[in-house]
């Protein structure tokens, strides 16, 4: 009896021994994503949301503020007509909770685009495949002499960027990349086409810290109309992505809303709503928002709804005080004068010097951009103004050696 069970406990370990890692991955992701975020998205209806942010009153946004543990229905609140009256109080909040968990720091990043090569048809992009210009994906060669000026500019947090073409720009080529950068940066992130989990863990093998995913708009209905041809049509794809990052065990998660396509309060609800169902699956990973607005660029439709500064200061806020552990981020996106005055008001992570277009650094200056930035002052103008207003800007906060 007892040879028997050792002849079957071997036999055991030998099938676990010749089973895939692959296979292992897909067992696990079968059993995780049994219950994604869409199960929790298609019980809140936009519009009853929409209404329900609308509705919000002053009583609603005070009880907000005293609350020293905010729900997601204070952040409704927060984001709310209602709490317009009530903005620099939130902002000194804000202000208060951020030094609090994050000290007085700004993270340091810039964006490298390594290809422009797109197949999806978006209607706010200039990469979108609709658009006739000349496309360029970066060589081995051009990636290194980008990155020689982002290094001389003192950058050690990158933040590599793509069309989604599926062909071109693949798993293995973000992997050659990753490989061919590695030692010159402390953090990589990229914002790439969405991927299979498998993907993400190859990539998280390779050396990538974090990727951000952005769901554009939440509004299902009209999703469509913003997305006509490509694999990114596909809603729900592309929604469940970051559960597929998150049991890719990637160490952090992006996330934001195009601001500028749908309403900006209910959009950014749903965000928010997201991130909280991220947070309490995922407890180990970190989580960032980011706030892009809306910018011209070639072929481009006008944006259907206007985000003002206001509007943005009031949200940054909200996102502060319904969550202190997430990561804020704000672009070149944003013009100097909000960027100046946005330091102290809940952000914690900054670009500067930014190019949106393959080779934009060193290699190839005129090639097509993705949009146009506001902000082009120096990362050395951007570090001065971030020490002048009473923070540090941190340009490596930590290496993946001690991780």
């Amino acid at each position: 009896m007892l040879a028997g069970f050792r002849r079957k406990n071997i036999k055991r370990k030998e099938i676990k021994k010749r089973t895939p890692r692959s296979a292992k991955i897909r067992e696990i992701c079968e059993q995780k994503t049994m219950h994604t975020f869409k199960n929790i998205f298609q019980s809140h209806n936009w519009e009853e949301q929409k209404s329900s942010i609308y509705a919000k009153t002053a009583k609603d946004v005070e009880h907000a503020i005293a609350s020293t543990k905010r729900t997601l229905e204070d952040f409704k609140a927060l984001i709310s007509p209602a709490a317009v009256p009530y903005i620099e109080q939130m902002a000194q909040l804000s202000n208060a909770l951020t030094q609090k968990r994050f000290g007085k720091t700004i993270q340091m990043y810039a964006p490298m685009y390594l290809s422009n090569e797109c197949n999806n048809i978006c209607t706010y992009c200039g990469f979108s495949f609709d658009n006739k210009i000349k496309r360029k994906t970066l060589t081995d060669a051009e990636i290194l002499k980008e990155v020689e000026v982002l290094k001389n500019n003192g950058f050690n947090h990158i933040l590599l960027v793509t069309g989604e073409a599926n062909k071109t720009v693949h798993v293995d080529y973000f992997k050659k990349a990753i490989v061919l950068i590695k030692s010159q940066f402390a953090n990589i992130s990229i914002e790439v086409q969405p991927l299979e989990t498998e993907e993400y863990k190859e990539l998280h093998d390779a050396g990538v810290y974090s990727v951000l995913v952005y769901q554009e708009t939440y509004h299902e209905e009209v999703y469509k109309s913003y997305h006509p041809k490509g694999k990114k049509s596909n809603f729900f794809y592309r929604m469940e992505t970051p559960d597929r990052i998150g049991i890719a065990g990637i160490h952090k998660i992006g996330l934001g809303v195009l601001l500028g396509l749908e309403d900006w309060r209910t959009d950014s609800f749903f965000n928010a709503l997201h991130l909280d169902y991220l947070q309490k699956k995922y407890w180990q990973t970190k989580f960032s928002v980011s706030f892009p607005r809306m910018r011209p660029a070639e072929g481009i439709i006008e944006p259907n709804v206007i985000v003002s500064d206001k509007d943005l200061v009031q949200l940054i806020c909200a996102y502060r005080l319904f969550n202190e552990d997430v990561e804020l981020s704000i672009s070149t996106r944003e013009s100097e004068k909000f960027r100046n005055n946005i330091i102290p008001l809940g952000v914690t992570s900054m670009s500067a010097g930014s190019k949106t277009n393959p080779g934009g650094y060193a290699v190839e200056p005129d090639s097509l951009e993705q949009f146009e930035i506001s902000d082009e002052r120096s990362a050395q103008e951007i570090s001065k103004l971030i020490s002048e207003s009473g923070y540090e800007p941190v340009w490596k906060d930590w290496d993946k050696t001690l991780a």
